[in-house]
Order: structure tokens, then sequence, then C-alpha cells
């Protein structure tokens, strides 16, 4: 995988545009605003401080953003590294809002006693959580990286909806 440069700029004013070049020539980041707001960003192709398209987050929409983006990138490296190891899964779970375990931690779900599976880090707000103890409390929006059997996964994912 080619090393991706990402170029900071001080906004005066605004507050910090954090982007990079794409394979298309264009680039795409995000400007961080003093106001706490996130402006997701898409330049011209070949100029790039033409705007193309910019979109408007919120804190909270952003986390979701880097929820999905680096969820699934984790699971990868996780099922990569596992491949060669029969009966072993790693599968992403949501926390979703009135989830029995929104507001309540890690050690409450009894997980790894009731179905023999481990939660192995949660994403939140686009950071990695690893190796989460008991005490680490959950809250909607949370993505959980959670390694077992099938069946196992499978009975966790109903924990997690159903308590």
């Amino acid at each position: 995988m080619a090393a991706v440069n990402v170029e900071v700029t001080p906004l005066p004013g605004i507050g910090v545009r954090k982007d990079f070049e794409v394979s298309s020539g264009r680039r795409i980041g995000v400007i961080t605003r003093r106001d706490g707001m996130i402006d997701l960003i898409v330049s011209e192709e070949g100029d790039p401080d033409a705007c193309r398209d910019q979109v408007l987050l919120s804190h909270e929409e952003s986390a979701v953003l880097g929820n999905l983006l680096g969820a699934p990138q984790l699971v990868a490296q996780l099922q990569d590294e596992h491949r060669d190891i029969p009966g072993v899964n790693t599968k992403q779970m949501p926390i979703l809002p009135g989830s029995p375990y929104d507001g309540r931690t890690l050690g409450s779900t009894a997980m790894r006693t009731r179905t023999k599976t481990s939660i192995v880090a949660v994403m939140r707000a686009g950071q990695v959580q690893a190796s989460p103890g008991p005490n680490f409390t959950f809250t909607a929006g949370d993505v959980l990286i959670v390694v077992g059997t099938a069946e196992g996964l499978d009975a966790a994912a109903k924990i997690l909806t159903n308590g």
C-alpha cells in the first residue's frame, strides 16, 4: 500500500484543513472548524483549492462517519490475521439507540462467559479503543469488534440487541 500524505493547512479564524490526494487526482479531507463542526470536502480534479462539494457534519455525524470508515478496516485486518485459524471469526456489532447496553459497561454484558466471544476493540468517534476493560461504558453509535466462533457471534448479537 502506497503512503498517503496528509496536508495540514491552518485556516485563520476558521480552523484547520486536513486533506490528501486520491487516485483520481482530487483531494478529499476535512475542515475542523473552531465551533466544533466539521466540513467534509472534495476538491475539483486538478485544482486542490476549488471545492467541488462540501458537507457540514456535526460532531456526532462525523463520529458515525469515522466508525463507518474505520470499523470495516479493523475487521478486515483481524479477519486476515485469523484466516488460517479454523473456527475463529471477527464481526462488527453496533450499539444501537435503545440497546439494553447503551450506557452500561462491557462487564455487565458478561459476554465472554455467556458466549465465549471477546470484544477486542470499540470504534467510537472514529477512534479505536483497543482491549476495552470491564468498566468501559458503551454508548449508542459504538461499533464493537468481536472475535469468536460463528455460534458465539450470533449469540453476542442477540445479547447486544435484547439483553
